[in-house]
């Protein structure tokens, strides 16, 4: 009877596990249809609309990937069309995008996390947006997680590090903007860390050379910077990008094991380290556009694996051996834009069929016409040792002056106080030679543009040229008044036409302190380097040399595109009611005027800051595409002695600059918000009136009814957010530009979403 027993008790077990096992499936089932709902019923997802099998059976297509095991998800895979990027020509994120403003992302989350046994998870261009929450590091089980190309933004979850399985983490094209994780080396089983295209800034964590189980780095195109510490340690690691950063270092030591090292378009400097002529399985390197110096190790060219090497657009000098010799793979090599001299190693001519050699730009005996003189290359040379010794003077002479500091600060203290000027005391300057921004002569002869959105406002812009007194005489009618557009604390602003019948206009700056050419020369050709979409486009200069050797000047003529629409201010004044810019329109223009000023700021060295930020000179093409004029003017005009003479040191001057740059956009906004300011509306009135942005009848009363009529509360609430910010009396609580400027374009399409909706539903109504 024993066995009839034993035959029950399996029957009971099995009956009792039927439900359990069917409860589970449909939980999960559930899961995944609210999964869907908060993704916003993605076409990529109708698969799953009516289907009443098992979902774990349907197979995969291109774009969804679902995997069961043991009756749970373990796999889910979705790619959406969304993918994060921004328009460049309307100045915010290409509208819809995103996710509604109804998704919430820690919904979506808590949801997601209940699926327990994921181990593989990916969910690429679904419009996801909003900080990634910390609870998602209940998925205990994840081993790959990729969320590339929606929009997140804020900081990377630190309790992500609790997800001992995960070895591949791929967070590419967001807007993550806080630093790079410093908690990688908790996971023991890491492998691949991919996080491009974000906005990630700080220190290239030291945490990563201790995870040495890494096999991919991919940091490229964010803003971290200062030093590339000893990579040697990560045995495994075989990917190394970094490009488009801030990197300011020397190059470091690195692991033998690396085929791919893209280190482009940041700011090292040093030469070339011989230990990279050891790297036997590099197949790729780029080392482009940076400041490396000195001759290339001979080894770099016959390493037996390397097909890629690029080392153009750097500062390399010297003879490269006539006997170097080329790998066998070796199949692209660029060396352009240096200063390299003597002639051309066999293996690297030109007529070579077995690669393609790039080496214009350069001094070297060898297709004449694409080579700059032997003098080019020898200068720089000699310039780049003065540099050097100048250098170490200035070091030398900062360490007297902080002792000397350190003995009498009650006495400096008291002599500032009194002095109107003492810049020499606290600005470390390579040449002083009538510097008055505290920007040093060789800094601004040897300043580089550094960010993508140069280039892509140089193209096709016009190229700048020196213009003659003369000719400015002619296209102004010797100056006559009839010209003047308008006159302000730096100068007259005059209209002009030129030969082929184009339209400039001339600002005339009248210097109160004699400059040396060469010096203002320096300083106008960091200012043409200034070139954004978004900014009006110098053409050119002309200085009227005075004294008998010509030597000094005391005017400069600023040569500008004639940008034909007016300005920002006259387009939110009712005096011209067929010219005020709907809501978002003005977005439109804000974000392009906080594009241009974030330029200003992080895309050139050395910055521009105090850029005279008002409604008066933003300015509007025939396309109403904004453009900010008077910017820079700091580089030539700004009178820092003033600030010292308050107390203020060389820190306290870039950061109160900055701050100003923050506050007077502040104002901006505010305009934008409420309307030009007008006699009686000055800044003390608007600071009191912002408190009535607080409830709704406020906003009726003080709010632009233009305004009013045509945005979305959820647009106008984000605006309002960061205008009050941006205004704050404490500088700490202001917003960077990044913030702003993220904030706006989050404002331009939650408005755009606003707009289709109610296109969408005026159609039906109709229909």
């Amino acid at each position: 009877m024993w066995y009839y027993k034993l035959f029950f008790v399996v029957c009971l077990s099995w009956v009792f596990l039927i439900p359990s096992t069917h409860q589970l499936q449909s939980y999960e089932a559930q899961l995944l249809l609210q999964l869907r709902k908060h993704l916003e019923y993605p076409v990529q997802l109708q698969i799953w609309e009516n289907y009443t099998g098992d979902l774990c059976y349907l197979g995969p297509t291109p774009y969804m990937s679902l995997t069961c095991q043991d009756n749970s998800v373990s796999e889910l895979k979705i790619m959406g069309d969304k993918p994060a990027k921004v328009s460049e020509f309307h100045g915010y994120a290409v509208p819809n995008q995103t996710l509604s403003q109804s998704f919430s992302i820690d919904s979506f989350v808590t949801t997601l996390t209940r699926l327990s046994s994921l181990r593989v998870l990916s969910l690429v261009s679904l419009g996801i947006w909003g900080p990634l929450p910390d609870k998602i590091h209940r998925l205990y089980s994840l081993e790959l997680l990729d969320m590339k190309s929606n929009f997140m933004f804020g900081t990377i979850p630190p309790q992500l590090s609790r997800l001992v399985k995960l070895h591949t983490l791929t967070l590419d094209g967001n807007f993550f903007n806080d630093t790079v994780p410093d908690w990688l080396d908790s996971l023991s089983n890491f492998t691949i860390l991919s996080l491009k295209n974000n906005k990630l800034k700080g220190q290239f964590p030291s945490s990563i050379c201790r995870t040495t189980t890494l096999t991919d780095i991919a940091l490229s195109h964010n803003a971290l910077s200062g030093k590339l510490p000893d990579m040697s340690t990560l045995s495994n690691l075989h990917l190394l990008d970094l490009r488009e950063n801030r990197l300011n270092s020397e190059l470091p030591l690195m692991p033998k094991g690396l085929t791919t090292v893209l280190l482009s378009k940041n700011l090292f400097s040093g030469t070339i380290p011989e230990q990279f002529g050891s790297l036997n399985q590099l197949q790729h390197l780029d080392l482009s556009s940076n400041f490396l110096s000195g001759i290339p190790p001979a080894a770099l060219f016959s390493l037996p694996n390397i097909s890629y090497l690029n080392l153009a657009s750097n500062m390399l000098s010297g003879s490269l051996a006539d006997h170097l010799s080329c790998g066998d793979e070796l199949g692209f090599v660029d060396i352009s834009s240096n200063r390299l001299i003597g002639s051309l190693p066999s293996c690297l001519d030109k007529n070579s069929d077995k690669r393609v050699v790039k080496f214009g730009g350069n001094c070297l005996s060898v297709d004449i016409q694409r080579q700059h003189p032997n003098s080019y290359c020898k200068e720089k040379k000699r310039s780049g040792m003065k540099r050097t010794v100048v250098l170490v003077v200035v070091i030398g002479g900062s360490v007297i002056l902080l002792v000397c500091l350190a003995l009498g600060l009650l006495i400096f203290c008291r002599r500032k106080n009194s002095m109107g000027t003492v810049v020499q005391h606290t600005l470390p300057k390579v040449v002083t030679n009538n510097s008055p921004s505290g920007i040093s002569s060789e800094l601004l002869a040897n300043a580089r543009i550094i960010s993508q959105a140069a280039k892509l406002g140089t193209q096709g812009a016009p190229v700048y040229r020196v213009f003659s007194l003369e000719e400015l005489e002619e296209a102004t009618n010797n100056f006559d008044r009839s010209m003047l557009l308008g006159e302000g604390s730096i100068g007259k602003l005059y209209k002009g036409r030129v030969e082929n019948g184009s339209y400039i206009a001339i600002r005339y700056l009248p210097l109160f302190r004699k400059y040396s050419i060469r010096n203002l020369k320096l300083r106008l050709d960091l200012l043409s380097k200034l070139r954004h979409p978004h900014l009006v486009s110098l053409l050119g200069h002309c200085i009227d040399a005075v004294g008998p050797d010509d030597s000094t000047a005391n005017r400069v003529f600023l040569v500008y595109e004639c940008v034909p629409n007016g300005n920002f201010r006259a387009h939110l004044s009712e005096t011209c009611p067929e010219k005020v810019l709907k809501w978002s329109d003005r977005l439109a223009v804000l974000i392009g005027v906080a594009k241009a000023v974030h330029f200003l700021h992080t895309g050139v060295v050395s910055a521009s800051f105090s850029n005279r930020l008002k409604t008066n000179n933003i300015l509007l093409d025939e396309h109403r595409i904004a453009k900010l004029s008077d910017y820079g003017m700091s580089i030539i005009t700004e009178d820092i002695e003033k600030l010292e003479a308050k107390g203020d040191g060389p820190k306290s001057w870039h950061m109160t600059k900055l701050e100003d740059d923050v506050y007077n956009f502040g104002f901006i906004l505010l305009e934008s918000l409420v309307g030009p300011i007008v006699s009686g509306k000055g800044e003390a009135f608007l600071l009191n009136e912002m408190a009535s942005f607080g409830s709704q009848d406020g906003r009726r009363r003080i709010v632009d009814p233009i305004v009013l009529t045509t945005c979305s509360q959820e647009s106008l609430s984000t605006v309002i957010s960061i205008t009050n910010k941006c205004i704050s009396p404490e500088s700490s609580n202001r917003p960077s530009f990044e913030d702003v400027l993220w904030n706006l374009q989050y404002a331009a399409q939650v408005q755009a979403t606003a707009d289709a909706d109610q296109k969408s539903e005026a159609a039906s109504s109709q229909s």
